[in-house]
């Protein structure tokens, strides 16, 4: 069963001297829930070298095209197009010795052993693994998203309800403020073109999960 982890954070008693208004607590509360790593992101690169930079840019954009037939192969994985560079190798005295290009596409998908295989596929094409992360999808982020801002509420209306019954006074809300953090990418593997050309055999991927966070800061007000 998944573990909802919700804090507290200590109240501060501020008096307000606010026209018709009661005493002012500031309140925080935060809740957080674990969630899926159910989508990977792989980057894919393809990387040159030499003297004329028309010719590096055919083999790359040669490259790159034959990828794109592989991968357009698998409906269930989107991919775009990543960073693109070409920038100059300089030797003695500063003077251009060779150039260089790179050019990458980011590949997305829920299905964690397609995006395996694939890898495979490109690297043994010469092409090279840049990146793998994974992360949950939108879908179950924002599903997640909803359940701590729930817990996170909650939360808050407790310490609330606490420190106004401690006091002896009715409370309302006066103002809530309301964050989102955590799921971000969690970084795989990084690699340099020489070490994944080395062994072409894909990894196996591991879905986990990423901790969603909501915090809330606010404001109550005490009934005089």
């Amino acid at each position: 069963m998944k573990k909802t982890r919700i804090a507290l954070l200590a109240g501060t008693l501020l008096i307000a001297p606010l026209a018709q208004a009661g005493v002012v607590i500031e309140l925080a509360a935060e809740a957080s829930r674990p969630a899926a790593n159910d989508m990977v992101r792989a980057t894919i690169y393809s990387e040159a070298s030499g003297s004329n930079p028309a010719d590096l840019a055919r083999r790359v954009n040669q490259e790159i095209a034959e990828a794109l037939k592989v991968i357009r192969d698998k409906p269930a994985v989107s991919v775009k197009s990543g960073q693109q560079s070409t920038y100059p190798i300089y030797g003695k005295e500063q003077k251009i010795e060779s150039w260089r290009m790179r050019s990458e596409l980011v590949l997305e998908s829920k299905e964690l052993a397609t995006v395996s295989e694939l890898i495979g596929k490109l690297q043994q094409m010469r092409l090279a693994l840049g990146s793998v992360s994974q992360m949950p999808s939108p879908e179950t982020r924002r599903q997640v998203e909803d359940e701590t801002t729930r817990d996170a509420i909650r939360a808050f209306q407790s310490r609330a309800a606490v420190a106004a019954e401690q006091l002896g006074k009715a409370w309302r809300i006066r103002q809530l403020n309301i964050q989102q953090g955590g799921g971000m990418p969690l970084p795989m593997m990084r690699a340099s073109r020489g070490a994944m050309l080395a062994d072409a055999a894909p990894a196996p991927l591991e879905a986990g999960e990423s901790q969603v966070t909501t915090m809330i800061n606010g404001q109550i007000e005490l009934a005089d």
